[in-house]
């Protein structure tokens, strides 16, 4: 009877990934074990990345680093530019002078991340704090400008009509003619002006 066993297209590639895993610890291990006999401590070690974690809040940008064993004045943390760098050193301290590793998988020396935030937080605001080896950095975010809504009111005039309207609007020349030439004609009436009278 045959056996049928089901193939994975992953497995080859699963199996590589663990070997460069392995491959990756011991030339770690070698680096920090050199680095150690020769006195010169995590400084000729290479730079490592802690791992960090970026979430977004309604108010702010959270940016969460692990740091164990680093301590709060070996840390440095600027913002420009909408650029968040995260920096510092975890140093390989040795209890004994006659202390000798045979497995050194931590990362020691000089760290570096360096973040892109967009450009609408404010800067001065930033703060920081660090418990149980981990760092919390909060960048509030700038209120949004809301737009600000402007009321539109009709203006409603009333045209003349066309019985209302005047023809023409008489001059103020004109008006004082007509006014004079009214009073003329009551004196007349009342015998007070000839009416040979020329103006």
């Amino acid at each position: 009877m045959a056996i049928m066993t089901r193939w994975d297209a992953f497995q080859d590639l699963r199996g590589a990934q663990d070997q460069m895993n392995e491959m990756y610890k011991l030339f770690a291990q070698v680096r920090g074990q050199q680095a150690a006999q020769s006195g010169t401590g995590a400084s000729s070690a290479p730079a490592w990345a802690p791992p960090v974690d970026i979430s977004e809040r309604k108010d702010a940008y959270v940016v969460t680093v692990e740091l164990p064993g680093v301590k709060v004045e070996d840390l440095e943390i600027a913002f420009q530019d909408g650029l968040l760098t995260i920096q510092g050193e975890r140093s390989l301290t040795q209890d004994r002078a006659d202390e000798q590793f045979h497995v050194l998988e931590r990362r020691y020396g000089l760290f570096r991340r360096s973040i892109t935030l967009p450009l609408h937080v404010k800067a001065d605001a930033i703060e920081a704090s660090t418990e149980d080896g981990v760092l919390q950095v909060v960048v509030p975010k700038v209120e949004e400008v809301k737009p600000k809504r402007i009321e539109v009111h009709a203006v409603r005039t009333l045209a003349p009509t066309a019985t209302d309207a005047p023809e023409s609007t008489p001059t103020d020349e004109e008006q004082e003619t007509a006014d004079r030439g009214g009073r003329i004609d009551a004196m007349r009436e009342h015998g007070h002006v000839d009416s040979a009278f020329v103006e």
